[in-house]
Formats: C-alpha cells, sequence, structure tokens
C-alpha cells in the first residue's frame, strides 16, 4: 500500500479548517471532547427521538400499536444491519488511510460507500417489500399488531435508499474531520420528525403511518445535508467523480470490518424474535402486552446504549487514525478513557430504571396492565447494567483498529451466545420475569468475556510492540 500523501486537490488550495490530521498530535482528552461529544449529543437526540416517537404511538394511537412497533424492532435492525455493514467499515479504513496519509485512497472510500449504500438499499429494501407479511408473522407478529406493524414498515422501507445514504455519509462525514457537521445532521433529522410527528398523527390523523412519515422526513432533510457537504470541493474528503467508485479491494475491507457491526444487529434481529416468541408464550392472556413492555424497555436502553455508541464514534476516528500511524500509547490511552466513560453512562442508566420504572414506563402508554409488566421487567433487565458499557467500548475498539473477528466473537457473546440458552431455560421457572432475567445474565457473562478477551490481546501487543496496519 501506498502510505504517501496523495491528495487529488488542485495544488495551492488551503487547507480546510476541519483537519483529520490533528487526530495523531492533539491530547486524547481534548480529542475525546472534540469527537465524541458531538456524537454524544446526536445519539442522544436520536434516542429521544425514537422514545418520543413511542410516547406519540403509544399514547395517540393506542397501546396495541406500541405491541406492533415493537414487532418490527427485528425488521429495523436487519436495516440498520445492511446499512451499518457499509456506514462502519467504510468510516473505519478511510480513518486508517488518513493516518497513513493517503487521502486519496480514502476519497476512494467514499465513492464506495455511497455506490454500496445505494446498491444494498434498493435490494434489500425490495425484498422486504415483497415479503413483508411473512416477515412480520415470522417476527412475532399476531392478528392485533400486524396491521400496525405493516403500516409502520412499509413507509420506512420505501426510504431506504435515503437513509442508506444519508447513515452511510454522515458515519464518512465524522470519520473524516467533521464532528460537528455530524452532530448537525443527526440533530436536523431529528428535529423535522419530532415537529412532524405530533403534526401527522393527532392532526392529520394518519395514525402509525404518520410516524413513519415523520421519520422519512427528517432523514431526508439530513440526507440533503451530507450530500452537499461530500459534494463541496472545500471538504478535506470528498466526492471525485475521476476517483474509483466500485473497487474490490476496498469494499473486501469494508465488508470486512463492518462484519462485526452487520452481525451485532442481525443476531439482534434473531434475539428479539426468541423473545417476542418467549414473551407471547410465557405472558398468557397478556402475552401482546408483554411484547409491548419489552418495546418500553427496549427504547429505554438504547437511550443509553445510543449514548454509549456516541463514545465509541467519537473514539473510532482517533483510534483508526493512530493504529494505522502506529501511535500505540495513544490507541490504548483512548481506549482507557473510553472504557470510564462508558461505564459512567450505563451507571447511570442502572439508577434510573432501579429508581423510577414506574415513571418511565408511564411516559410510553396509559395502561395500567402494560405499565405493570413493564416495572419490575426494568428492575431485573438493568441489575448488571454498569458493566454493559465497557463491553460495548471493548467490543467497537477492536472494530476500529481493524480487528473485525474479536469485534464479532463479542458481539456474537452478549447477543446470541449466552442469551438463547437463557432463554430456554429461565422463562420456564419463572416466566416472563425469567425473559428479562436472560437478558441480564447474558450482559453480565459478556463483560467477563470481553475484559478476559482485552487482557490477553492487550498482553500479546505489548510483547510484541507491533500494530499490524489493516
Amino acid at each position: 500500500m501506498n502510505n504517501q500523501t496523495t491528495d487529488s486537490r488542485s495544488g495551492g488550495t488551503p487547507a480546510p479548517k476541519s483537519d483529520p490530521m490533528t487526530l495523531g498530535t492533539l491530547p486524547i482528552g481534548k480529542l475525546l471532547v472534540q469527537y465524541s461529544v458531538p456524537a454524544i449529543i446526536a445519539s442522544v437526540a436520536m434516542s429521544l427521538y425514537n422514545i418520543i416517537d413511542s410516547i406519540f404511538i403509544g399514547r395517540g394511537v393506542g397501546a396495541m400499536a406500541i405491541a406492533g412497533l415493537a414487532i418490527t424492532f427485528p425488521l429495523m435492525n436487519l436495516v440498520i444491519a445492511f446499512c451499518t455493514l457499509i456506514a462502519v467499515g467504510g468510516a473505519t479504513i478511510s480513518s486508517i488511510f488518513l493516518g497513513q496519509k493517503n487521502v486519496a485512497r480514502a476519497t476512494d472510500v467514499v465513492n464506495n460507500v455511497l455506490v454500496l449504500c445505494l446498491i444494498h438499499s434498493f435490494v434489500f429494501g425490495g425484498l422486504c417489500l415483497l415479503f413483508l407479511d411473512d416477515i412480520l408473522l415470522l417476527f412475532g407478529a399476531t392478528e392485533e399488531t400486524i396491521p400496525y406493524a405493516r403500516e409502520f414498515m412499509r413507509v420506512i422501507l420505501y426510504a431506504t435508499p435515503i437513509s442508506f445514504v444519508f447513515i452511510g455519509l454522515n458515519n464518512l462525514m465524522r470519520a473524516t474531520g467533521y464532528p460537528r457537521k455530524a452532530m448537525i445532521s443527526a440533530l436536523l433529522s431529528v428535529a423535522v420528525n419530532i415537529v412532524l410527528c405530533p403534526l401527522f398523527i393527532y392532526v392529520f390523523g394518519w395514525g402509525i403511518a404518520g410516524a413513519a412519515f415523520a421519520s422519512v422526513c427528517g432523514q431526508t432533510a439530513a440526507f440533503i445535508w451530507v450530500t452537499i457537504h461530500f459534494c463541496s470541493r472545500k471538504s478535506y474528503v470528498h466526492l471525485e467523480l475521476h476517483n474509483r467508485w466500485f473497487t474490490p479491494s476496498i469494499i473486501k475491507r469494508i465488508y470486512s470490518i463492518g462484519l462485526s457491526p452487520f452481525l451485532m444487529n442481525v443476531t439482534a434481529c434473531v434475539v428479539v424474535v426468541f423473545l417476542n416468541k418467549a414473551l407471547l408464550d410465557y405472558g398468557g392472556a397478556d402475552g401482546n402486552l408483554a411484547v409491548g413492555a419489552y418495546g418500553i424497555l427496549n427504547r429505554t436502553t438504547m437511550f443509553f446504549v445510543m449514548v454509549v455508541f456516541g463514545v465509541t464514534q467519537g473514539m473510532q476516528p482517533i483510534l483508526g487514525f493512530n493504529y494505522g500511524a502506529n501511535n500505540w500509547h495513544r490507541v490504548t490511552e483512548t481506549l482507557r478513557k473510553g472504557i470510564w466513560i462508558g461505564v459512567c453512562i450505563t451507571s447511570a442508566g442502572w439508577i434510573v430504571t432501579e429508581l423510577f420504572p414506574a415513571a418511565i414506563s408511564s411516559l410510553f402508554t396509559i395502561d395500567t396492565s402494560l405499565i405493570d409488566i413493564a416495572t419490575p421487567g426494568f428492575r431485573i433487565y438493568f441489575i448488571f447494567y454498569p458493566v454493559v458499557g465497557c463491553q460495548i467500548v471493548i467490543q467497537n475498539y477492536f472494530q476500529s483498529i481493524g480487528k473485525p473477528k474479536l469485534s464479532i466473537f463479542l458481539s456474537l457473546t452478549r447477543q446470541l451466545i449466552f442469551l438463547l440458552p437463557f432463554l430456554l431455560v429461565l422463562p420456564r421457572f419463572w416466566g416472563v420475569k425469567g425473559v428479562w432475567a436472560s437478558m441480564a445474565g447474558s450482559d453480565m457473562l459478556a463483560f467477563v468475556v470481553a475484559v478476559i478477551t482485552l487482557w490477553i490481546t492487550m498482553r500479546r501487543m505489548n510483547k510484541n510492540r507491533l500494530i499490524p496496519l489493516a
């Protein structure tokens, strides 16, 4: 690989204000603030949008609509999976290329990410629309919930080209030195959504489809924002017509690194199917409400998980750049600080959910039966939540330095390897409470495995004092 600076821009063009080369020189603490704070703000905004969206649906459409929305979670995870497969892989290798001062190669990544996003969106979105009812029934939809799930997902799936390109390019925007602009695009999406959602549901009377239309409008606004950025030659890395648009070597690396978040979301899809089935089986006459309770727990846990993801998104360009530049001490310092921040965030989530479970449930619904199911679920599910932040940071660390196999392994431990056996056993003894306990137990075991994996890997790297370039 050519490690020379191969910037395709014309000579004499002044360097842009956002210079990713500072990733190798500025103090790590300052870089984490510079990159993680905008990502955290964007993640919090996206999480609040999801929560507010669910509140509008629960209070404006009904308890069955919340259950129908919960049925869409596996399919939404699949949508995210096929998008992050490209977005995360592209962002990681573009950071590594910039660390190697290979700007032209980083530009090739942008071109390839755009093409792959469009291909994935048309193929995946089209197939899901053709078999939508069959997919929703497989994911646990019942006669009462499938109308809501179908109505919501049709709108979302028709807009996959817009959402895929927005998410793919937004990750690249952050990775190539523009964390604040990436934050603005996420905030723009959320702001438009929050304004339009109550209008479409309450005023226009569009029901759950109105929430989906509001989401699409928000993503369209953000799509326009990120497209303008990458079309501008003032951006450090931007679209170049004469650069490569479909490069097998780049595509292979995008897929290899993006495979970890892809499998994480696919396994989340599989797990939610088993969760929905267990809740329907052991929830008895209240099975649909138990699924709705999981929807409330899921929205809440994703709020804190998304904040941690904001931290890891801010860490990713720092880790990728310094890994590419062989600055090993900066890599380890970034990891250490990221773990402490992640643990603090999920510990805050543990405190809130253990102290105020009924109050949180009441935000989403006025149905007392649904609140009664969700309240003990919070206390059981979140019992080991503080360690989740550490596990997520470690998993994303391996992804950011181009070690996808370890990242994939750690994602599978939490989402699949430990959770499914628990789901087969614990609900038999404790019913719905056993479902919540299964998720808590898998979190704790996944944390233990992540720490052991990191310790072994760090010992080997420190012994060799060598980070092989991806």
